[in-house]
């Protein structure tokens, strides 16, 4: 790309003058968005799913509590496994 004189615009320039481009931009969306739901309120987002969102999450984090039963069964069984692969001698 041929230079011309005094025409020179650096990578950083440009830059700067895309991110402020794109500020404008955003900023008009922004307006635009906020006018068309107060015209139409029924098109903006409700709050509801955002609690519903929170407890999914919540209800997902749960921990899985287990039984005395289930944990002495689990031991007994872990210590047969172990029991048969030391008596196999290993892996």
């Amino acid at each position: 790309m041929p230079k011309t004189p005094g025409r020179t615009l650096s990578v950083e320039k440009i830059r700067e003058l895309a991110r402020a481009g794109a500020e404008v931009t955003l900023k008009r969306l922004r307006a635009e968005i906020i006018a068309i739901e107060r015209t139409f309120p029924e098109l903006g987002l409700p709050q509801r799913p955002r609690a519903a969102r929170k407890a999914i999450k919540q209800a997902t984090k749960r921990t899985r509590r287990m039984s005395a039963a289930a944990r002495k069964a689990i031991s007994a069984r872990m210590k047969r496994y172990w029991a048969e692969r030391r008596k196999t001698g290993g892996k």
